[in-house]
């Protein structure tokens, strides 16, 4: 059961972008987002009531916990969303954030002492050369620059998250860290959304059920199996899944949006999960 969360994150993590492309049509990207993570925090503290864990825990612990959903879920997804709602398109937005396995390569190295291997960077490069030529052609003239800035600040968020998690190697229980990770959120996220948005959210049917999808598949599947994967394997071998996220939107945005797939795509498709398959294997 195990050795398929990887495939089952990659799966949940790609839906994520194109349901966040119905979220933002029906309301602002920030006031969604703290929407969401509120729901998510108050499931996780029942989780904790439910399953007798200790919900006050030292400072120091919470603390850690918080600075990890504010760049995860505050950073990283905030620029994402709002990346979507200034018309940046999707396939950029991956593209871009799908560079984050580089950068925690080159910096677990000297920050987490993880040892990168030649085969390892190997694997990252055609994970690079597949990710770009799957996202190549969808790359539009028209590009807004503070979506690709708000993007470039997700892309730091998710990579500095990685290397903060792994090098906190918290003690605390899956869903008491996961409650103050998405408890902080909501409230970082609501004091950027009163300063930087009108914020508002129409309940219509495609907001619930993208708004749903993301609570359920994502926030409690993908992003509970990121947590497990960095906690019991290296930051550097889970980042390189974020490799294959971008080419697995690009074929359910091709089911799901309409959006043409090229033959292109599927060979970058074949190189980008080869080097997957190096960089992670034991």
């Amino acid at each position: 059961m195990i050795k398929y969360l990887p495939l089952s994150f990659i799966i949940f993590w790609s839906s994520a972008f194109v349901s966040g492309q119905f979220i933002v049509q029906s309301a602002s990207p920030f006031a969604a987002l703290t929407f969401r993570f509120f729901i998510v925090a108050i499931c996780f503290l029942l989780f904790s009531f439910y399953f007798r864990e200790k919900i006050i825990v030292k400072t120091n612990l919470a603390i850690q916990a918080c600075i990890t959903g504010i760049l995860f879920h505050g950073f990283y997804l905030g620029g994402v969303f709002f990346s979507y709602s200034i018309g940046l398109s999707a396939t950029l937005s991956a593209l871009i954030v799908g560079l984050q396995p580089v950068l925690t390569n080159i910096l677990s190295g000297p920050i987490l002492k993880e040892r990168v291997t030649f085969i390892q960077w190997l694997g990252i490069f055609l994970g690079f050369i597949g990710t770009v030529l799957v996202i190549g052609n969808d790359i539009g003239k028209s590009i807004p620059i503070l979506g690709v800035v708000s993007t470039i600040i997700a892309l730091l968020g998710a990579t500095i998250a990685t290397i903060w998690q792994k090098k906190i190697t918290s003690n605390l229980t899956l869903s008491v860290n996961n409650f103050y990770q998405a408890f902080s959120a909501s409230i970082f996220l609501l004091i950027i959304s009163f300063l930087f948005e009108v914020p508002y959210i129409n309940f219509d049917n495609r907001f619930i059920f993208s708004m749903g999808w993301q609570i359920i598949m994502v926030s409690f599947g993908a992003y509970a199996i990121l947590m497990y994967l960095i906690k019991t394997g290296t930051a550097s071998k889970t980042s390189n899944l974020f490799f294959l996220v971008p080419p697995v939107t690009a074929i359910m945005a091709w089911f799901v949006l309409n959006e043409e797939l090229f033959v292109i795509d599927i060979v970058g498709l074949l190189i980008c999960a080869f080097g997957v398959y190096i960089a992670t294997r034991k």
